[in-house]
């Protein structure tokens, strides 16, 4: 299953643990130095949602936690394992030693 950047940095920012948007998106800021604009973070979470990677947690007050889904989990994994190898091949490839 294949996630876009803004789903993969969502996901990312959950691996942690359960979070509401705010929180997602400070998470993200702190991992790339860019917030994700409102439309970008919030159609990340409901294409998420929708695919069953991420599940909310109910409402507590404005703030709605989602937190990853074991299926969330494994796509995850997946992503990190592919955009290391591709990191890892073009590191080579421009004759830098990949941590």
């Amino acid at each position: 299953m294949q996630v876009n950047d803004a789903q993969t940095l969502v996901l990312c920012a959950l691996a942690d643990g359960p979070m509401h948007g705010y929180a997602i998106n400070t998470a993200i800021e702190e991992l790339t130095g860019e917030r994700l604009g409102p439309g970008s973070l919030y159609g990340a979470l409901t294409r998420l949602e929708a695919k069953e990677l991420i599940e909310s947690l109910g409402e507590k007050g404005r703030q709605r936690p989602v937190r990853l889904t074991p299926r969330g989990r494994e796509v995850l994994e997946q992503e990190l394992r592919a955009m290391a190898r591709v990191a890892a091949t073009g590191l080579r490839s421009l004759g830098v030693n990949p941590a």
